[in-house]
């Protein structure tokens, strides 16, 4: 208990921040479409339940000055962030930062696109469930008409911005949102993380930045008082409904969803996400040059083909091998490597390439560097080798097997001119087997650059095996005494 006590209280740092945000943006592509599409109804309506709190807040507050009620509406408006991080909402503005896990390949775009459409209808669909309570329960006659008349103004006011005003509004908003999720990223104590997120949140309201979840409950419910207040409620405020013409769907969507929105998303994926992996992972994965293998060894065969065949690599290839991600924490690889009872395996990007080779004498080596204490949080990528030998998968078997075994520059020891660099008697087959060759037992196979499959030494050895003729039946000796 105390262990637990104390790990709530720690304190990340920045470094330790952005690895909590890598696990925070991948845990977004994990989720299944419906718990993503319900855990954003209920941020959706954390975020109206917000703004509902700031309008009660402010209404009626014009003597307390322009400032202090802007400030007392934004604290208050910070109970929406608090409800959504504690309780685990899925929010737009900050599931844009899933652009962490674009960067790191570890997500597609498509995937990553899709993340954010579900999370936006469902932010919607929550915004539209309480706005039809809201207004079943009549919450804008109170204080006399003032609490609606103060929505009126806030949700018009929204409509009044230029596009190029909306969208600079939308990006300082998720700029300080996403901000604010990031500052949670700095503690596992949870009256940390609420506490983390009331200035940021407090801020983007007070000076009135755009949030494009908070206008999908905030406007709409702007457009329905217009259109079903009483007459008695006008009259209650001393306006008319007319002067809130402008308040319609088309207005809303044009002149402030579409720009909103996409200032959200440069504030949040670019200018948060985007911009701390380029600080804190960027260099590293830059450090290590993961580079994709696009070429594969030349493999021609130095005599005519004994074996009069044209079996092809593709025909006798592993098609569906083990293959690891970058990403990959080392206990993990060498759990998946020895679960299959292999020594090594290809290390692939997200879209096939292969990218490196990680093997079990790379671990050992690096075990004895470290004195057998594991760096904390290393990954694949710190280990693989890119220095990996694979072969296409339209060569042929005969020409594998000789690359296997035999290494040309040694056979023929001349120069690029045709002049020999060493004198020997020996023949070509005595040259051939007092010959030492180093060459890879595991053959990544490609096609068009991307992995398609793997060749082992055993795989090629089965393919050759018929030229020793039909499988003989040994008869043990005490079988022949039985007889």
């Amino acid at each position: 208990m105390a262990a637990s006590t104390s790990e709530n209280h720690q304190l990340f740092s920045p470094t330790e921040m952005m690895a909590e945000a890598e696990k925070f943006a991948l845990s977004k592509a994990s989720k299944t479409s419906g718990m993503t599409i319900s855990l954003a109804i209920m941020a959706g309506a954390f975020i109206g339940l917000a703004f509902l709190f700031y309008i009660t807040v402010t209404t009626g507050s014009a003597d307390a000055g322009w400032g202090l009620s802007r400030l007392a509406g934004g604290i208050a408006f910070s109970m929406g962030l608090i409800l959504i991080v504690i309780c685990g909402g899925e929010l737009f503005t900050s599931s844009v930062l899933s652009s962490i896990s674009w960067a790191n390949k570890q997500i597609t775009f498509g995937k990553m696109l899709s993340i954010w459409g579900k999370v936006y209808l469902g932010n919607f669909i929550g915004a539209m469930f309480l706005l039809a309570l809201v207004a079943a329960a009549g919450l804008y006659q109170l204080d006399h008409g003032q609490w609606g008349l103060n929505a009126l103004n806030i949700a018009q006011h929204k409509l009044h911005h230029s596009p190029v005003q909306a969208f600079a509004l939308g990006v300082l908003c998720n700029l300080l949102v996403c901000l604010a999720i990031w500052l949670t990223f700095s503690s596992a104590n949870a009256m940390t993380k609420a506490m983390m997120t009331v200035l940021p949140v407090a801020m983007f309201v007070s000076s009135g930045f755009e949030h494009c979840v908070a206008n999908m409950f905030m406007v709409p419910l702007g457009i329905t008082i217009q259109t079903f207040a009483p007459e008695s409620f006008w009259v209650q405020i001393g306006a008319s409904q007319a002067s809130y013409a402008d308040l319609n769907i088309v207005q809303f969507v044009t002149a402030n969803l579409v720009p909103v929105t996409l200032g959200n998303i440069v504030g949040g994926a670019v200018l948060v996400g985007l911009a701390n992996w380029s600080i804190y992972r960027r260099p590293q994965l830059k450090a290590t040059q993961v580079a994709t293998i696009t070429q594969t060894t030349n493999i021609t065969s130095v005599k005519e083909n004994p074996m009069n065949t044209n079996t092809l690599v593709k025909e006798i290839m592993n098609t569906q091998p083990i293959t690891l991600s970058v990403e990959m924490p080392t206990a993990v690889a060498i759990d998946t490597l020895l679960d299959a009872n292999q020594v090594g395996a290809p290390v692939c990007d997200i879209e096939g390439r292969l990218v490196g080779f990680f093997s079990v004498h790379d671990v050992m080596v690096d075990l004895w560097c470290q004195d057998y204490l594991p760096v904390k949080g290393q990954k694949v990528v710190d280990l693989m080798s890119r220095d990996v030998i694979a072969i296409s998968s339209t060569d042929k078997l005969v020409d594998v097997a000789e690359f296997l075994c035999i290494d040309k520059e040694q056979l023929y020891p001349t120069t690029s001119m045709g002049i020999a660099t060493r004198l020997t008697s020996l023949s070509l087959e005595e040259r051939a087997k007092a010959m030492k060759v180093s060459q890879p037992h595991m053959l990544p196979v490609l096609e068009n650059g991307v992995m398609t499959g793997m060749l082992t030494r055993a795989e090629v050895m089965k393919s050759l095996r018929p030229v020793y003729g039909d499988r003989l039946n040994i008869v043990e000796p005490a079988q022949l005494e039985t007889a």
